[in-house]
């Protein structure tokens, strides 16, 4: 009987914050024509104090989606572009010497806001790209021997074209894996591209003003923390999980000779927590099979590796985890 009690109190106090949501949508679409996936990744990853992977072609308002939302909450923003000569220093920053005072002074780097916009991250070297993921795993950065705490709430969005391959360094299985979600951003439809040429000929550019606060964001992630989950949803979200390990053991025999590597512990956390972000976006204190089938692509698709073999047949890891959504028991 308590069990129901306190889901009809996490109902209320998710209902008390309906009004976040309408004001952060209703702000995004100021700005932002169509790709609802998109803003709701945002979304996610932001309640679940995660990071987001953006793959997709150039001018689908990657970046103008993430410096909206830090408008909207009045947030410090700013974003890197990766290049093959960006060194550690100008992400995290460096110590200059100061002539005047004849001592060496700490000039902080861009990832000092809280929203960071990493473009094009697969184009700078490996030891530029360990420097952000380092610092979105522990909240800081060292320069020199001090060590300095990240403002809160954190959020990187790394983007990266999948056309062009030349001149790019791949970001390892083990870095990409620190990204809570990895989402693949397509086209507008007909109607959405017609309303986007009339925005941007008409000559007048919507004004985006502040319409939270960043510690209104740490209120709402704390009760996104207390969402509801079942021990029959967490059954089911380490049964999807095994089975990108094991396919065998789920009658999957045929995923066998495609996967070379399974998720790691991280998905199962990763798809616990995308899974409340997203039952709270829909207005409920507790999580249902639907929230984790509705995050579970952009959750898994960075972290399942693909045999040659599959990738000889064009499977993708998209194909893998719809199969295994359709072959593992919903509670």
């Amino acid at each position: 009987m308590s069990e129901s009690v306190n889901i009809r109190e996490l109902n209320d106090l998710v209902a008390g914050k309906k009004d976040f949501i309408n004001l952060v949508t209703r702000g995004m679409d100021q700005t932002i024509v169509g790709q609802k996936h998109l803003v709701d990744s945002l979304l996610i990853a932001l309640l679940s104090n995660g990071h987001v992977l953006l793959e997709g072609v150039p001018g689908l308002a990657k970046t103008l989606a993430i410096k909206t939302l830090a408008q909207i909450i009045d947030a410090k923003y700013s974003r890197i572009q990766f290049t093959p000569d960006l060194l550690p220093a100008d992400v995290i920053g460096t110590m200059i010497y100061s002539v005047q005072k004849e001592q060496f002074q700490i000039k902080r780097g861009p990832i000092f806001a809280n929203f960071v916009l990493a473009d094009e991250i697969n184009r700078a070297p490996a030891k530029v790209q360990s420097a952000l993921l380092e610092a979105m795993q522990e909240r800081q950065v060292t320069i020199g021997e001090r060590t300095f705490k990240l403002d809160e709430p954190f959020l990187v969005m790394a983007t990266q074209n999948p056309i062009e391959q030349e001149g790019t360094y791949p970001l390892p299985e083990a870095q990409v894996d620190r990204f809570l979600l990895k989402v693949i951003i397509g086209y507008p439809t007909k109607e959405e591209e017609k309303l986007i040429i009339r925005q941007n000929i008409s000559g007048v550019k919507p004004e985006v003003r502040p319409l939270l606060r960043p510690e209104e964001i740490l209120e709402v992630q704390k009760i996104v923390e207390k969402i509801y989950l079942d021990e029959k949803i967490e059954r089911y979200i380490v049964d999807i999980v095994f089975a990108t390990r094991n396919p065998g053991d789920y009658d999957l025999k045929d995923l066998a000779g495609m996967i070379s590597f399974g998720a790691s512990p991280r998905a199962s956390i990763g798809l616990a927590k995308a899974a409340r972000a997203y039952a709270f976006l829909r207005g409920r204190g507790y999580v249902i099979p639907e929230d984790v089938r509705a995050v579970c692509h952009d959750v898994l698709r960075h972290r399942i590796g693909l045999t040659y073999e599959a990738e000889a047949n064009n499977i993708t890891t998209d194909q893998v985890i719809s199969e295994i959504l359709d072959k593992v028991e919903v509670p």
